[in-house]
């Protein structure tokens, strides 16, 4: 009987194999921390020489069963640089005449035409009857789940450069960014990057975009082909400009958007003129104008009406509370004796603390907020309720003359100022609401 032959080379037993591997994971692991296999992000770019301002926010329960006693306060302050978009949530503001600094600067818009057109049809003699008109959650709930965030030059960090032009303060930047998953391998280097990046084993490849805050000049719009066209808010017009060439190809698809689409930036020199329930330009002291903001310059929510509503909306898995989100308000305040209170304010000022040097902010409450059906969209999935809560609002908030069956909830604010030289002032959180004057609300249509 022969013996067996002998083995040709060493072989390796279940635990050599298993230290052999954990010993390859934890020697390239740091490699792809600090050396992921995805090209850098604008973000990461961004974050050399800028730094992000605020959150992503306001998160407060309408539920959550705390009630403020006292006069009504402050408790967020948002922001929304692009319309329609995520908000971002910060600790004070600039108020201008258009609003809150930075508030509602652009807004998507598809090309609408009264014949069909596709997507990329020349522009010639066949398509001047095309018109832009502005989007928004109502027609494509994912806007809700672009991410913006606002980049401010940050001074400490710009003096650390190597080389290059000095940062200034016109350099501030709207860096957008949605998922999104290319195909074939650099989609899957993309995938396992974003979660090696990250820490996090749900974090999702993405696609951003980058946008200027400042207007741009002249020589830029020029050099970079946009274009000042008009664009539809509602009924109005505005001439804006359309600044498409920035937009990836990749989110007209990710929305669902089937006709052109296009971003505008609303130029500073050509905002739009308030009427219809806003102080006159003999009481306001200036002519009240606003952005691309619905109607007026500012909107104010108060918890304390978000919380009364909340209770009378019939639950489900889709909703299980009613987030102040959903009403994409400007300054959320709470507190005061009854809910819906500030619907019998006319004229209030944002007192500041005994310890601020500042003189506080007034605004005219011009009139209440009517409401569609967009916050039925949940702002952090894009999901649109079937029902609620344009169901109950129409049904326990049909309060204006003015606006008979729709339902209402929050208030249009237009700025005041005691300087008609010098058009701004500030809030933050924390300030409360002195009530000056008190009336009553008959909404003016558009």
């Amino acid at each position: 009987m022969e013996s067996p032959a002998p083995r040709s080379g060493p072989m390796l037993d279940a635990s050599s194999a298993f230290l052999l591997v954990v010993t390859i994971f934890v020697f390239f692991l740091p490699l792809l921390i600090y050396f992921p296999p995805v090209p850098p992000s604008q973000r990461d770019a961004l974050l050399e020489t800028h730094a992000p301002i605020g959150r992503h926010g306001p998160r407060h329960e309408a539920r959550d069963g705390r009630s403020v006693k006292g006069p009504p306060t402050v408790r967020s302050l948002c922001i929304y640089p692009i319309k329609s978009c995520k908000g971002i949530e910060v600790r004070q503001s600039k108020v201008l005449p258009a609003g809150l600094e930075f508030d509602r600067i652009y807004t998507f818009a598809q090309l609408k035409s009264p014949f069909p057109v596709g997507v990329h049809t020349p522009d010639d003699d066949s398509t001047r009857a095309h018109k832009w008109e502005f989007i928004t959650q109502r027609q494509f709930p994912l806007l809700a789940t672009l991410q913006v965030d606002l980049f401010v030059p940050d001074t400490i960090k710009a003096r650390g450069r190597p080389s290059g032009p000095p940062v200034s303060d016109s350099d501030a930047f709207l860096l957008v960014s949605f998922p999104w998953q290319e195909p074939g391998l650099r989609g899957v280097l993309r995938w396992a990057g974003a979660k090696i990046t990250r820490w996090s084993w749900r974090a999702q490849p993405e696609k951003e975009m980058l946008l200027p805050v400042a207007f741009p000049s002249d020589g830029e719009i020029e050099t970079r082909g946009y274009a000042r066209e008009p664009v539809a808010i509602w009924k109005e017009t505005a001439t804006a400009l359309n600044m498409a060439r920035e937009l990836p190809p990749e989110l007209q698809l990710y929305l669902g958007v089937s006709n052109r689409l296009a971003i505008f930036r609303i130029d500073p020199a050509r905002l739009r003129r308030v009427y219809r329930c806003a102080p006159t330009m003999d009481e306001a002291g200036y002519q009240p104008v606003t952005g691309f903001q619905d109607a007026y310059p500012l909107h104010l929510l108060n918890l304390t009406s978000v919380r009364d509503l909340d209770a009378k909306i019939d639950k489900d898995e889709a909703l299980r509370v009613l987030d102040p989100r959903r009403f994409r308000a400007n300054i959320i305040v709470d507190g005061g004796e009854t809910p819906y209170e500030e619907e019998s304010w006319k004229k209030i000022r944002v007192v500041p603390g005994p310890a601020s040097t500042r003189q506080g902010s007034e605004f005219h409450v011009s009139c209440r907020t009517v409401r569609c059906k967009m916050p039925n969209v949940d702002p952090d999935n894009g999901y649109r309720h079937p029902r609620e809560p344009d169901k109950s609002l129409r049904e326990f908030r049909d309060v204006d003359e003015g606006a008979k069956r729709m339902g209402c909830l929050g208030m249009q604010l237009t700025p005041l100022f005691d300087e008609p030289e010098k058009l701004e002032s500030w809030i933050e959180v924390g300030e409360t609401i002195e009530v000056l004057e008190r009336g009553n609300h008959v909404y003016i249509k558009q």
